[in-house]
């Protein structure tokens, strides 16, 4: 077990600067709006184009057992160069058509960033899984607010906001770095099972074993959540400070710090797990997320409430997406970890599709005051799942016999 918190330093540190990828774009929303006068739509289809291409690379990546074959140092590290060029390219395009081209690539690419980095951290951890993986999903996490900090510093752009050439830009330098550091430092640790023979029927398995299948209703109950709630809160909060008289400067560090937050909670989560339980945790978080979600849009007339409710929400709403990882690759065949999971995120990120995109359509009709109602659905799915997860026999191989 010696260097076990060094490699996992160096696996946060990667993922960390290869996932300000994703939110690139979204980050960007307000001056491509203005550049290329997009729609509710499009501005829409910036960030689901991204889900589009993750959700097709990973479920590509199971069906292949791509992550129980190939290197995970190696996945990481090329996926990660991979997605930097793609997102690098998008400075060259003048349109939205484009654009959703070279963002559904990076998505692809990062299918082999996400999945591979949970394996990684798993062969470092056995009893203390869930703040394994609760560290690379708060390394998700905050990657995932890099873009929108970066967007939050002064710089001489119109409404002093940095040119969404140059949020671009800096994402990629980043996850160029993150490949340098993948390969040159990144390794699996001695939890990791022997190499997977090819067997693309795996993934059905996945769901005929009832408990893992719970384990992955209890996340796609979070998905419908999380994602809608990234890629709209930090505009929420923008419209809230805008209709208050306030400055949108303060609006975006606290849009940044929101999503953020998340990382903080991932790795409670995942320490409290370890000692108390998955179901309990996770139920836990998905019930004060979906409290947020009833509260957040009734706040929208009062800017500094809701961000004190929306850095709740965003500690909350990522707190338990690392325990669902957990738990399946606990209760699955620890050959097939990394298809386990890779199957697991391609279904979670296919849902975020649909909730992302009812989210503008509800603000068009309803205004932001009941925006997020239509996500309170997947906490609440998530909660019965973790339920009737945790009155399974198989429930006692979670978190050493703490369910």
């Amino acid at each position: 077990m010696g260097g076990k918190w060094r490699h996992l330093g160096f696996l946060s540190l990667a993922t960390v600067l290869a996932m300000g990828l994703w939110f690139s774009g979204s980050a960007s929303l307000p001056q491509l709006t203005r550049e290329w006068r997009l729609d509710e739509g499009q501005r829409s289809w910036i960030t689901m184009s991204v889900q589009v291409g993750f959700a097709v690379g990973a479920l590509l990546s199971a069906l292949l057992n791509l992550p129980d074959r190939v290197s995970s140092r190696r996945l990481f590290a090329y996926s990660s160069l991979l997605g930097a060029l793609a997102n690098g390219a998008t400075i060259f395009v003048a349109g939205p058509g484009p654009m959703y081209v070279l963002r559904f690539i990076t998505g692809l690419a990062l299918a082999g960033v996400y999945p591979p980095g949970m394996k990684l951290a798993a062969t470092w951890c056995q009893r203390d899984r869930g703040l394994g993986i609760g560290i690379v999903v708060g390394s998700v996490t905050l990657g995932k607010a890099l873009p929108h900090f970066a967007n939050a510093v002064p710089m001489l752009g119109p409404d002093g906001m940095p040119p969404w050439r140059t949020v671009m830009l800096t994402s990629s330098a980043t996850a160029i770095l993150a490949a340098i550091i993948a390969a040159l430092f990144l390794r699996a640790g001695p939890f990791l099972a022997h190499s997977a023979p090819f067997n693309w029927k795996f993934t059905g398995r996945v769901l005929a074993h009832r408990p893992t299948r719970l384990a992955n209703f209890g996340y796609l109950g979070h998905m419908w959540e999380l994602y809608a709630m990234w890629t709209w809160v930090p505009l929420c909060l923008l419209a809230s400070y805008e209709a208050a008289g306030k400055g949108d400067a303060g609006a975006r560090v606290a849009g940044a710090a929101a999503i953020g937050a998340g990382a903080v909670g991932s790795v409670l989560a995942g320490v409290l797990a370890d000692r108390y339980g998955r179901t309990i945790v996770a139920g836990t978080s998905l019930l004060v997320s979906g409290t947020c979600c009833l509260l957040a849009g009734l706040l929208f007339p009062h800017p500094l409430v809701l961000t004190a409710l929306c850095l709740i929400w965003g500690f909350a709403v990522v707190a338990d997406s690392a325990q669902f990882s957990a738990a399946v690759s606990e209760l699955t065949d620890p050959r097939y970890v990394g298809t386990a999971l890779a199957f697991q995120t391609s279904l979670g990120f296919l849902l975020t599709l649909v909730s992302i995109r009812l989210v503008p359509n509800v603000v068009d009709h309803l205004g932001w005051s009941r925006a997020f109602w239509v996500l309170v659905p997947g906490p609440m799915f998530g909660i019965w799942a973790m339920g009737a997860l945790r009155r399974t026999a198989d429930a006692a191989k979670m978190a050493g016999g703490r369910r």
